[in-house]
């Protein structure tokens, strides 16, 4: 199949990108299964894309639900280096309103451990840096672009939240996340920005707002009616801004290319060959 440096994830509300011209698309076998859907193959700029909707195409996946291992592996299999990934959140900030844009720079994780977060497991272990869980310049080239889009208004050095779903939050878990310092909050960064760090893939996730949680007591809860509209304002919005951030990417030396090769501390001879066969798929000559 043919390869492609970039890869786009697309959020909830966000199945296509208008604009791209498609060429192809694969539903590859990935040593983790299937990825959420097909991955659709395209040109813009000059540029070949690889755009998979991590829901699926209808929104069928909820978030504990999404193979991340598979669309992970699925991507770097197809040659992909850096990753732009869209979410819909919630605000936990005043000053971050519902149809704002958010680059985080940090995560807390508040998912129950049902999500398989990690490429490497029976047989091998290895312990991935993430103290910077995005990569830098991404967050640069997305924000330089963000200001040639009429209309959107882009945070940056915020804290995202992410938690299990499907269901929002309580008002006691909202306050309780303000307290920790968290930003805005959604239900997919994790594991998909560590699983891309274990495939030395340059990562950012770029986050929509569509309402301000459940924290803000004089208001009625969140509920999925009201973030509908905000999710439609939010796509048209992103086709626009990936538009503008395409032309940047592919230009730049991966930070974590290589990081993976040294953070293997499982001795060889204790190295289960079926997980070997499973890794050199996505980091070929390693073991």
């Amino acid at each position: 199949m043919k390869s492609a440096k970039i890869g786009v994830i697309g959020g909830s509300g966000l199945y296509h990108v208008d604009g791209i011209t498609v060429e192809d698309e694969y539903f590859p076998d990935t040593p983790w299964g299937k990825p959420s859907d097909a991955i659709i193959l395209g040109e813009y700029s000059g540029q070949t894309i690889a755009f998979l909707p991590r829901h699926g195409r209808g929104h069928f996946l909820n978030p504990s639900e999404v193979p991340f291992r598979a669309n992970i592996a699925a991507l770097k299999m197809m040659g992909v280096e850096e990753i732009i990934a869209f979410s819909a959140v919630g605000s936990l900030r005043e000053e971050i309103a519902p149809r704002d844009f958010v680059l985080p720079s940090q995560i807390l994780d508040r998912t129950k451990g049902v999500r398989p977060s990690s490429f490497f497991e029976n047989g091998i272990v290895a312990h991935a840096a993430f103290g910077d869980p995005f990569t830098d310049y991404l967050s640069k080239i997305i924000l330089d672009a963000s200001k040639k889009v009429a209309g959107i208004k882009m945070h940056t050095e915020k804290t995202l939240v992410c938690m299990e779903g499907p269901a929002f939050s309580t008002r006691a878990e909202s306050v309780m996340y303000r307290s920790l310092g968290g930003d805005i909050i959604n239900m997919s960064v994790l594991p998909e920005a560590k699983l891309a760090r274990e495939a030395e893939i340059a990562y950012q996730m770029v986050c929509m707002s569509t309402d301000y949680d459940s924290w803000r007591e004089e208001e009625e809860a969140v509920t999925a009616d009201f973030i509908i509209g905000n999710l439609n304002a939010n796509a048209q919005n992103a086709g626009e801004l990936l538009k503008a951030i395409i032309p940047g990417l592919g230009k730049n030396e991966n930070p974590h290319k290589g990081s993976m090769k040294f953070a293997v501390i499982t001795a060889p001879e204790k190295r289960n060959p079926e997980t070997v066969e499973k890794l050199n798929r996505i980091l070929p000559g390693y073991f």
